[in-house]
């Protein structure tokens, strides 16, 4: 637990640079190796998603390192969701009752450089790009690269391994692969994949659309996404069945296809895309996938953290925030100042893996409600009481979303439990006609309504723990 050990990370995307550096702050030596180049120099864009949604988990971690103002200098705050209709008509959906509180759409490249420049600050820093990892020795602490350029493979000896390398994570691999211990992996792909394109700027450089939003075109079986960038554009982000449906990745191949699935599905959207056929085709079709796995860690040398541990799909915008908060939890176990590594990484996964698991679900839960359920009725009621409760008791009511994204002090499984039990309360309320869906409840009403819901979510959650589903 010196800060004399030479610590390596695996992976200098958002998790690994942020980890060098709050390592770095602590006085460890940290050495890091990227398989890809420097995005500060390079365009290195292609099959990542350009931009992301930022929100208070991130924050805390990018306040922890002291980076949190640069971020906000090139963050975009989204308020709501804009949901757009098959006719082109639309309707706003707040993410919050509350004032001041909103997502922020940001480049991954950009904050991911921040980062690094950070890091790269301190002396006790070494980081090299163009360098694959290919095996890592997790009985020795020896990893195997090589070198992109020179087709060379070396060797690094640590005395400590973080892998920090993605969902196809070369460290979880050497895990089951070099069978030292029983460990357990899951890897669940949805159906469906996504495919990036672009709203332009307009001739004048500003947004088409409102950039205060996240837009969104709800389809059912399908869906289309779009978040502001600083240069005035959108990244667009459709979400298509691989295979399978009436429309589907597999399928769409000819630009009269493409454009005839747009017109019919997504009129408005693609008025704005110019070179949509050009895109379809250019663009890589990505994968959507969960991964789950224990242990995290192996003996007091080698700890997998982000998407290498925990990958999840993008649908409640917290892959990096959670990856974030990885760097946060960790850096209170240090602070408790344990006797060895090894129980570092024990205390580690014990407390983090439970949330975890918990975005992992709900960001799939939160893809079916995106794709199907926003333009509901029901939904759209049960959203308007949430936000009136908000506005009016900002202490007391918090909607799971908001659990979920705007407080960083309750676990993302404690969020999950009461958010659901009160997402079951609600639209039971509502459909039994228990509470009024009136647009102009006064606060006495809402009130009333507060607590009845308050006393459904209680009984519903004591129902749960008798049932073992808590």
């Amino acid at each position: 637990m010196k800060n004399k050990e030479n610590i390596l990370i695996v992976g200098a995307g958002l998790c690994g640079s942020l980890l060098a550096l709050r390592l770095a702050q602590r006085g460890y030596k940290v050495e890091v190796y990227e398989s890809r180049p420097d995005l500060r120099t390079t365009d290195i864009s292609a099959g990542k998603s350009i931009n992301l949604a930022l929100s208070d988990r991130g924050f805390k971690a990018l306040s922890l390192v002291g980076v949190e103002e640069k971020a906000r200098e090139i963050c975009i705050p989204m308020y709501g969701r804009l949901v757009h209709d098959t006719e082109g008509n639309t309707f706003a959906s707040n993410y919050s009752g509350r004032e001041g509180e909103y997502i922020n759409s940001i480049s991954r490249g950009d904050l991911n450089g921040i980062l690094l420049t950070e890091a790269e600050q301190h002396e006790n820093v070494n980081i090299y790009f163009n360098k694959r990892c290919i095996a890592v020795d997790i009985e020795n602490t020896v990893a195997s690269f090589e070198n992109y350029k020179t087709k060379e493979e070396f060797s690094v000896n640590a005395d400590l391994i973080f892998g920090t390398d993605g969902a196809g994570s070369v460290l979880r691999k050497s895990y089951y692969l070099e069978r030292k211990f029983l460990f357990s992996y899951s890897q669940n792909y949805l159906t469906h994949g996504y495919k990036e394109l672009e709203i332009p700027a307009d001739a004048n450089g500003n947004h088409q659309i409102s950039k205060d939003h996240l837009h969104i075109w709800p389809r059912g079986e399908y869906m289309l996404i779009a978040l502001p960038n600083m240069d005035g554009s959108f990244t667009v982000t459709l979400f298509l069945g691989n295979e399978e449906g009436e429309y589907n990745f597999k399928t769409l191949t000819t630009e009269a296809e493409i454009k005839a699935f747009f017109t019919a599905q997504f009129p408005d959207a693609l008025a704005l895309i110019p070179n949509i056929a050009k895109e379809f085709a250019d663009n890589p079709t990505g994968a959507l996938g969960t991964v789950k796995c224990s242990p995290w860690s192996y003996k007091n040398n080698t700890l997998i953290m982000g998407d290498a541990a925990h990958a999840v799909v993008p649908f409640y915008g917290q892959g990096m925030n959670a990856s974030f908060e990885d760097v946060v939890v960790l850096d209170g176990i240090l602070n408790q100042n344990l006797e060895n590594w090894e129980s570092v990484f024990k205390t580690y996964e014990a407390t983090r893996k439970v949330d975890a698991d918990a975005i992992g679900d709900l960001a799939v839960e939160n893809y079916y409600e995106m794709r199907d359920h926003v333009a509901n009725p029901l939904f759209k009621q049960k959203r308007k009481i949430e936000m009136d409760l908000e506005k009016n008791f900002p202490t007391e009511y918090f909607s799971k979303y908001s659990m979920v994204t705007f407080n960083a002090n309750i676990g993302y499984d404690e969020a999950m439990r009461i958010g659901r039990a009160q997402d079951k309360a609600l639209l039971n309320m509502i459909a039994d006609k228990d509470i009024s869906t009136s647009l102009d409840m006064t606060k006495e009403e809402l009130a009333i309504v507060l607590e009845k819901v308050q006393q459904e979510t209680a009984a519903i959650l004591q129902e749960d723990k008798i049932a073992g589903l808590n």
